[in-house]
Parts: C-alpha cells; structure tokens; sequence
C-alpha cells in the first residue's frame, strides 16, 4: 500500500483535538467489510482515512472517504483516551466500537472483546462501565442527529487535504 499523510492540532469553538488524513494511494486490493447484509469497502486506490482525536473525550472517529470523496462509513472507537505520543496522535482503546453508515444505520461491534478484557483483567470494572456508559451516551446522539464529529469530517478533511505543507 501507498500512501500519504498529513495531521493538525485544531482549536476552534467545535472541536479541540487532534486530526489526521491517511491519502490511500496504491493498494494491492480493495478491503470490503460486511455489516449484516451490507458490504461496504473500506480501502482502495483513492481512498482517505480522516481520524478525529477529540481532548478529553472517550472517543475518537476515523471517517472512510471513498475516491469520490463520499463517506463510506465512520468508525467510532470508545476509549479510555486519546493522546499523544511523539508527535503522533493514539487512542487508548476499549474494545467498543459503533459503526455508522451514511444510511443511518448504526453497528456496535465488539463487545465480546470488550467482556473478554473485563474477565481476562485486562481492564477494570470501572473501565468496562466507563466504554458501556461512552457508548450508550454517542448512540444515543447518533440517534438524535447531534454528535457533531460527524457533520465536521469533511471539513476537517478538507483542511487536511489543502494545507499545503503546513500541517505536520
């Protein structure tokens, strides 16, 4: 696979965080996953990947661009917390994931690994409540139209997209 990159600190009175943009350029062949009866592919040549790393959030979002550059899908992982790491923005991950289409449908996946760390110790309790509570809190926005991450993935894309440089 080939690819580009680029990322950028934002603060502005809708997002306070950390976002990059992975430029798919080559791949030795489309990824398609399966959601139920949809398939839906998640890599190809032209293809970008924008991340949101929301501060303070127990959450972060990679939205699936195809080469059109329409959504194909975001994925929104629950975390303990995003930082950052030499320069390069991470989530602490908590298994959880909710997968929302631009149809409207909304997959949660996951939760088997999610249990699968509480009983293996591999988190505590009150992480485990603490990815449960995170997701019920963003389906329940889903479902309402109000989590904003999602309305501001293309332009977030877009800054990436025309930095010019500027961004690291």
């Amino acid at each position: 696979m080939k690819s580009g990159y680029s990322q950028a600190y934002l603060h502005t009175s809708d997002f306070k965080g950390h976002i990059s943009l992975l430029s798919i350029d080559k791949v030795t062949e489309p990824l398609t996953v399966s959601y139920g009866t949809q398939n839906v592919c998640i890599v190809d040549e032209g293809y970008n990947w924008l991340q949101q790393f929301p501060l303070n959030k127990h959450h972060s979002v990679t939205t699936m661009f195809n080469e059109k550059g329409e959504v194909v899908q975001w994925y929104i992982d629950i975390c303990n917390k995003n930082g950052v790491e030499n320069n390069i923005p991470y989530v602490d991950d908590l298994f959880l994931d909710l997968i929302v289409l631009p149809s409207g449908a909304i997959f949660q996946q996951d939760a088997d690994e999610l249990e699968d760390a509480r009983l293996k110790g591999i988190i505590d309790e009150t992480l485990y409540d603490k990815a449960w509570e995170e997701a019920k809190r963003i389906h329940q926005q889903l479902e309402e139209g109000s989590f904003k991450l999602l309305h501001l993935s293309a332009a977030h894309k877009h800054m990436l997209k025309n930095c010019d440089g500027g961004c690291t």
